[in-house]
């Protein structure tokens, strides 16, 4: 059992906080501010490999699997975690392809999306099924050799600025409801798609998300992923995997608490001492690390177990439901170290604050993540 990282992996963790510090930090604030997306150091990201490393060398990634994935989403969420997801996320939805789709479309949309050049989004999400995905409403019905889809998706990443989409419909709604969905490949641009941005979010406000209804939409035959009616195992099999990069996005947020609560306890004065020599702010700071200590390792283990072929996916809900848990927790008591400092603009604690809740929200509230946990126990 050896947890030292590699070489490759410390230089790639390196570089990638290099990134953020120089390109993502200067302009988080008024991404954020804005809700403005950055198309700029997505594709920076992109000529530097740091987009869609877990896809192999042959599809234009670096091929340094879902592990060197989850420390760049680490070391660029420690500067602005909306903006890491405009970096880690363009390729969200290319999961899919990447484990079912045919070789032709892994050539046609997996390189341009790792350069930084175009950009992926996963339209499952509809406005009354979340978490619920047998709830889903959108259909996709055969039509000679094509599908005409329609339907509507809410809460979309990447759903304003895609150039294309994966989208969950379902194609076969007389088999049972596990068996009566399929994924299909749509242009962000056909006919009879309207997307509208959703605007005043808590946090990750520099994270595109949209609404996506979807009127009739006409998509050839040949952008069906993998078979017919198996769409919902292939979502599941999407967001065991993408729950890991969840953890790592909870695990930089929670890094970057730490690391400027400890900043501003050794410069903060209080009674004519340092902040940090009171033992209630070192316990705060104590129990920050140990959190954070605790789910890095649960983190990467989970994303060395999908590398090395063997999966662990109750290991990867764990990890994202520590994730939001530790993210909230760091980010509270950040707060409350800055006091009313960190309660202003000025400061980045109110920020990742801000960030922070969505973890205990998207793939998969904390509430499903502990039932699914549950289930197995009792099962056995």
């Amino acid at each position: 059992m050896d947890f030292e990282l590699s070489n490759e992996m410390k230089m790639l963790a390196d570089m990638a906080y290099k990134f953020a510090v120089k390109e993502v930090e200067p302009v988080a604030q008024e991404a954020d501010e804005k809700e403005k997306y950055t198309p700029e150091i997505r594709k920076k990201a992109g000529a530097n490999g740091l987009i869609g490393c877990w896809i192999s060398e042959e599809y234009g990634g670096s091929g340094v699997g879902f592990l060197g994935n989850a420390i760049i989403t680490e070391q660029i969420s420690r500067a602005c975690m909306g903006i890491a997801l405009n970096v880690t996320a363009a390729t969200f939805g290319c999961e899919n392809i990447h484990f079912y789709g045919s070789d032709e479309q892994k050539r046609e949309y997996l390189p341009a999306i790792c350069a930084g050049e175009t950009v992926c989004a996963g339209a499952y999400t509809e406005p009354n099924a979340g978490t619920d995905v047998a709830g889903y409403k959108t259909r996709a019905v055969q039509d000679g050799d094509d599908y005409i889809i329609s339907g509507n998706k809410m809460f979309i990443t990447n759903g304003t600025v895609c150039d294309w989409m994966v989208v969950q419909a379902i194609t076969d709604p007389d088999e049972k409801v596990h068996r009566s969905f399929s994924q299909f490949i749509v242009p962000a641009d056909a006919p009879g798609i309207t997307r509208t941005k959703i605007r005043g979010k808590l946090g990750i406000r520099a994270s595109d998300t949209s609404e996506i209804a979807l009127d009739g939409v006409r998509v050839p035959g040949k952008n069906l992923i993998g078979k017919r009616g198996a769409g919902f195992y292939q979502l599941m099999h999407f967001f065991d995997v993408t729950r890991a990069m969840v953890a790592a996005q909870g695990l930089g947020l929670s890094q970057a608490c730490l690391d400027e609560s400890v900043k501003y306890c050794k410069e903060r004065t209080v009674f004519g001492k340092p902040l940090g020599s009171f033992q209630l702010t070192m316990q705060k700071l104590a129990e920050m690390w140990i959190r954070i200590e605790a789910l890095r390792n649960m983190t990467y283990k989970a994303c060395w177990l999908i590398d090395a072929g063997k999966p662990d996916y109750h290991l990867s809900a764990m990890a994202k439901y520590f994730s939001g848990q530790t993210a909230v927790f760091c980010a509270n008591l950040a707060l409350e170290i800055h006091g009313g400092y960190g309660y202003i603009e000025e400061y980045k604690v109110q920020k990742w604050y801000r960030d922070a809740k969505i973890l205990e929200l998207y793939e998969g509230t904390k509430e499903a993540e502990i039932m699914t946990l549950g289930k197995v126990l009792l099962s056995h």
